[in-house]
């Protein structure tokens, strides 16, 4: 399963990036050939010969100058070769984690975060060994036995007429192994990616598992694929084995047989001494490079295995098209206006949005409600450039979204989920990211008008707390107000709310529909919500019913139209079913 050249294109690992290291394996040849021919003058003169050693001194300095040519040669190739591969995985872990941030939320939600993190994790760092080692040695394993084969030419046609034709035998037994080892390499990556998804998604529902007292049998399945995980790996290091022991045996019996070819024409008075010396100095060397071919081989398809899989990743297209030289966003307050949007998954013959019409004025908080399923995430995903529509029109400002640099548009939105992410570090970094250059009075301005400070100042340090991955020392409305700190403190014309208020307690909720409301100010929002306490105060509802807009207004009027709003929230009905 090697690497096909499409996929190491893609990938951004052409040959051209080992080509110092292919270089400098080449000038290491020409110094072995020119040491090993050194080595046969100086050997035959003194003991076939019988020259004295003061008379092969300057043949020794020279020999001493090809050794140490070729030590630093040698430590060139690898560095050279070991700096390519760093700077090749730097680039496509990039590459892969931009392309994943352009493909939003719409493509991750298909996916196990535990695979992708395997994926750009552990996946290009296997792809360290097909860089560093396989991919020169590509090169290098035709190039080298070419030129020694030449050399041992000018010297003896027979020898050489024997390399020539022994050397096919170890790639071809390279293919039959390696054809035999890549299903169980390919296994052992599946296995790999199913354990990282697994545990991730244990470590993260860990107090759901301990409420339910489900922390044994969680404990059992991983530790089942851990071991299954184990036996795939164990398998495919016999082969690894196998195949080394296989390459070995051919080598050495070439070897042999080109040794015994030789002594029985020494013998025999129809090569000299010398020439003879040189050929057998020189078949080691030939075979070496085919040797360590095959035994990079190995890393090379772990590392191919990978590779299709980020060649996957970086293949699926980004849904939104808009060009990145599109022209800037409208400065100022956003209005927005959809006109007819629709929206269609692959694959799917229904719409998740059908048609939907539909203005958002500058200053105004649009609520958008229905039941689950109704293209509620669709339409927000549509708006943010996640998802292109597959018809209609976004216009904003009267500009088609269509015409504006994706990157643009995106910075003059902030998006609040229903449940935010905080990484592990101070308060005061957690609110940064919605602008990593603010001072601190600019960060406590921004949790003051969030209702954040009050429990801010509860704190042992105030915003230099320091809080765990996921907000794990703070309650969900806390790590909910942090979020609405970020969308103050970025201070974006286009706010989007994905039900802020739910599963949050009275007094969380009381202080988060107040940020809502200092939010309004100036800018736009759109607030996906079930809760009652967060509609009846917008200043439009729209209600969404299997991706149709079927009802837009105000609480008071729409309740009493006896339509899809009354159904979910009329009298009793403060949550929908």
């Amino acid at each position: 399963m090697e690497m096909t050249r499409n996929v190491a294109r893609q990938l951004g690992l052409g040959s051209r990036i080992v080509a110092p290291a292919v270089v400098f394996g080449v000038l290491n040849t020409a110094a072995l050939v020119a040491e090993m021919w050194l080595l046969s003058r100086v050997v035959a003169d003194v003991f076939v010969g019988h020259d004295h050693v003061a008379t092969v001194v300057p043949l020794l300095s020279l020999l001493a100058l090809t050794l140490v040519l070729r030590a630093a040669l040698v430590t060139a190739r690898d560095a050279s070769a070991g700096l390519a591969a760093i700077r090749a995985r730097g680039r496509l872990r990039r590459r892969v984690i931009d392309h994943l941030l352009a493909l939003g939320p719409a493509y991750a939600r298909g996916e196990r975060t535990g695979e992708l993190v395997a994926a750009t994790t552990e996946g290009i760092d296997r792809l360290d060994p097909y860089v560093s080692r396989y991919l020169p040695q590509t090169i290098l394993g035709l190039a080298i036995p070419l030129i020694i084969a030449v050399a041992v030419l000018t010297q003896d046609w027979v020898s050489a007429t024997l390399l020539l034709v022994t050397a096919p035998i170890i790639p071809l037994l390279m293919i039959l192994v390696g054809s035999y080892a890549e299903g169980h390499i390919q296994q052992q990556w599946e296995a790999l990616a199913r354990l990282s998804a697994h545990f991730l998604d244990a470590l993260q529902g860990l107090p759901t598992l301990k409420a339910f007292g489900r922390g044994k049998a969680e404990q059992a399945t991983i530790s089942r694929i851990s071991h299954d995980f184990r036996d795939r790996t164990m398998r495919v290091l016999r082969f690894a084995f196998l195949s080394g022991l296989v390459l070995e045996f051919i080598t050495a019996g070439a070897i042999a047989l080109i040794a015994v070819t030789l002594g029985v024409r020494l013998l025999s008075g129809s090569i000299s001494f010398e020439r003879a010396f040189f050929v057998l100095l020189l078949t080691p060397e030939y075979y070496r490079p085919l040797r360590e071919l095959g035994q990079h081989r190995h890393a090379a398809m772990e590392g191919a295995v990978s590779g299709n899989r980020l060649a996957e990743i970086l293949a699926t297209p980004v849904a939104s098209p808009q060009p990145d030289n599109g022209v800037p966003a409208p400065a100022g307050p956003i209005r927005l206006e959809l006109d007819a949007v629709s929206y269609t998954y692959p694959g799917r013959s229904r719409p998740a949005l059908a048609d939907v019409s539909l203005a958002l004025p500058v200053g105004t908080r649009t609520a958008l409600v229905g039941r689950s399923g109704s293209g509620k995430s669709t339409l927000l995903n549509v708006l943010m450039g996640f998802l292109t529509a597959t018809g209609g029109e976004i216009l904003v400002n009267g500009v088609p979204l269509s015409t504006i640099a994706p990157e643009e548009w995106r910075s003059r939105i902030s998006f609040v989920p229903q449940r935010p992410h905080l990484f592990h570090g101070s308060i005061a970094e957690n609110i940064a990211l919605g602008g990593p250059e603010a001072r601190l009075d600019e960060i406590e301005w921004a949790a003051e008008l969030a209702g954040a400070m009050d429990f801010i100042q509860s704190l042992p340090e105030r915003t230099t707390t320091l809080i765990g991955d996921g907000g794990a020392r703070l309650s969900g409305g806390e790590a909910q107000r942090l979020a609405i700190a970020r969308a103050f403190l970025k201070d974006a014309p286009l706010v989007l709310f994905d039900e802020p208020t739910s599963n949050l307690d009275p007094r969380s909720e009381t202080l988060i529909r107040g940020a809502l409301e200092r939010l309004t100010q100036g800018r736009t929002l759109l607030v996906v919500a079930h809760r009652l306490n967060t509609i009846y105060t917008a200043d439009n509802i729209v209600v969404l019913e299997e991706g149709r807009l079927v009802e837009q207004g105000r609480h008071a009027d729409l309740l009493g139209s006896g339509g899809a709003y009354s159904r979910l929230h009329g009298p009793g009905r403060l949550v929908p079913a």
